[in-house]
């Protein structure tokens, strides 16, 4: 309402100085002393003037309605962000990968596939070692991922899918296209794909620490890991998985989110990887399509009447946060013929605060603010509630963290230094209240 004032203001004084110039002229010409030709000269002039300004002020004033109608219009019915406008924002994003690795001269490109680079099959082959065993980084369903040397400043990874079907192929074809048009500090960056007969090659970003899998359930067995660490990793998925849920349009779900799915690289931050399975909320009938998952992170909804949304992801979330809580696999085996998972064994003693302490990962255990413990305890929780309406978006779950990890690993705890809060081997009955 100000501007409008002021506009308004400005307009009235434009418009009434003619009059003041007419006025003054009068006074001059009712002087004493002032020659006849030199008044009707001096009218004439005074004419002039008042026409010439009589148009600019009136054509001023005119361009000035124009805006304040302009202005008015806008502050009454205020554009929207198209979410067409942020599709195309993401493909315009994924043009930036053909430049990327035009920088180095050895990677030969023999042409696109869409916005996305395709290199030369005998250049991945030659900088896999003729895909080398030792240079295997891990194993999926469709083939392995390798470590692969483009250039000399450039490793990067090549997943070699072998698509003698229709399912492999169009894993290849969605990740690819889905990988293409996002671009997310914590979602694994797509360099480049390949082909060579019923084999096809995508190239992404090498991530130096391997999968959060590897890192809890592998050798070191999560030792490299410290409390803080693991709640910078859930931080980062969640902020991933935020992205894809409300950032992209469409919505993209993952629908095979798993730690072996987390990749960190040589900072240990989180991304997001293998689209394979994703799917676009709009591209297909969420309710008709293949059951696909990891048994362990597959939602009860999903596995029992295929039903998908963004809460199956959150459900998958909650998993990966109890595997960084407790340090135990998704699904255990207690017999040969039986299993039992995760949320299942942990919980009855997730709420109760008695019990929790002593089912944490023995790496971190006693090295974290009790709080901070059961705050994480209730997030998962909440995350595996069987019913999908009881489950948090991920957005809230996003916010439930922040507070829990320091400033210098991407949250708001402010620490001078990293505390180590003891928690009591055996805390008191009542404490649990």
């Amino acid at each position: 309402m100000k501007l409008f004032h002021l506009l308004l203001l400005m307009l009235l004084l434009i418009l009434h100085k003619p009059i003041w110039i007419l006025a003054s002229s009068n006074i001059a010409a009712s002087s004493p002393g002032v020659a006849v030709e030199g008044e009707q000269h001096q009218m004439d002039s005074h004419m002039k003037m008042i026409i010439a300004l009589a148009i600019v002020s009136t054509s001023l004033g005119a361009v000035l309605l124009c805006v304040l109608c302009f202005w008015i219009y806008h502050s009454k019915f205020p554009s929207k962000p198209s979410k067409k406008n942020i599709q195309s924002s993401d493909a315009e994003k994924g043009l930036s990968l053909a430049p990327f690795l035009s920088k180095f001269r050895s990677v030969k490109m023999v042409g696109k596939k869409g916005c996305v680079p395709i290199i030369d099959y005998k250049q991945i082959e030659k900088a896999t070692g003729n895909f080398k065993e030792s240079n295997i980084l891990g194993e999926g369903g469709f083939g392995c991922v390798y470590k692969a040397s483009l250039d000399d400043n450039l490793d990067v990874a090549v997943k070699k899918m072998h698509c003698e079907n229709h399912f492999a192929e169009r894993e290849y074809e969605n990740e690819v296209n889905l990988l293409s048009k996002i671009q997310h500090p914590n979602v694994i960056a797509l360099l480049g794909c390949s082909s060579n007969e019923d084999t096809r090659f995508i190239v992404y970003e090498l991530m130096q620490n391997g999968s959060l899998e590897t890192q809890l359930h592998g050798p070191s067995h999560g030792s490299s890991l410290t409390w803080h660490m693991r709640m910078k990793i859930a931080l980062d998925t969640s902020r991933g998985l935020k992205y894809l849920h409300e950032h992209c349009y469409p919505q993209v779900i993952h629908r095979d989110l798993k730690s072996s799915n987390i990749l960190l690289d040589a900072n240990f931050n989180a991304k997001l990887s293998d689209f394979g399975l994703a799917i676009t909320d709009g591209s297909q009938n969420k309710n008709n399509i293949k059951l696909s998952g990891t048994l362990g992170y597959v939602a009860p909804e999903y596995l029992l009447d295929g039903k998908l949304t963004d809460k199956s992801d959150v459900y998958a979330f909650g998993v990966v946060l109890l595997e960084l809580l407790l340090g135990r696999k998704p699904v255990e085996k207690l017999a040969p013929a039986q299993c039992q998972s995760i949320v299942t064994w942990a919980m009855p003693q997730l709420t109760d605060r008695s019990k929790l302490p002593n089912i944490v990962d023995p790496v971190i255990r006693n090295t974290m603010d009790p709080k901070h413990l059961y705050q994480v305890a209730a997030v998962a929780v909440l995350c595996v509630q069987p019913e999908p309406c009881y489950r948090p978006l991920i957005a809230d779950v996003l916010h439930s963290l922040i507070p829990l990890v320091p400033v210098e690993l991407g949250g708001t705890l402010r620490v001078s230094q990293v505390t180590r809060q003891v928690l009591p081997a055996d805390p008191p009955e009542n404490s649990s209240q």
